[in-house]
């Protein structure tokens, strides 16, 4: 008996099974034919479009992208003078540092030419303020030279004194007068 009841409660089961898989079947059924009947609905009005409408959609459809494609040429258009515009720009740019680069290189050119001189100019006057002292030496030599023979000559003189101290050059002249 445990089984005959273990067996029922199974057909029970299957049964129950069974009676909603049908009920969903109807009703997928219900679905389909429902979207069939739409299907043919759309089908039927699509149909019924004429081929004059067509062709108004199509031509709708390709204004708006003439229109669209328009818009972008301008776009780019304006982009393109934007970009020519920067480009002059720099150009000039370019144009006036190399202008001011030749200018300086100019001014260094010259300016180390200047320098050149003036080196020369500065080693030609060392030369003459070598020579100037080699000169000075040589009249200061003879000057005191010549000094100390009027020193001689005033003091060897009968009567006169030889100095006790150095002499300045104004004692020098009144011994000698």
């Amino acid at each position: 008996t445990g089984a005959i009841s273990s067996l029922q409660r199974q057909l029970e089961i299957q049964q129950s099974q069974l009676r909603r898989i049908r009920s969903e079947k109807e009703m997928l059924q219900r679905q389909l034919r429902e979207r069939e009947d739409q299907l043919q609905a759309m089908s039927d009005k699509f149909c019924s479009l004429t081929e004059e409408q067509r062709k108004e959609e199509i031509t709708a459809k390709m204004e708006e992208e003439n229109r669209s494609l328009q818009q972008v040429v301008t776009e780019q258009e304006s982009q393109l003078a934007e970009q020519n515009k920067l480009i002059s720009e720099l150009q000039e740019t370019i144009a006036r540092l190399r202008a001011e680069v030749g200018t300086s290189r100019r001014h260094i050119l010259e300016q180390t030419q200047a320098q050149k001189e003036i080196q020369s100019q500065a080693e030609a006057l060392q030369h003459t303020e070598l020579q100037t002292r080699v000169a000075l030496e040589c009249i200061s030599s003879k000057f005191e030279r010549y000094r100390s023979k009027i020193i001689q000559a005033t003091f060897s003189v009968e009567g006169s004194q030889n100095p006790s101290a150095e002499l300045t050059d104004e004692e020098v002249l009144e011994a000698m007068q």
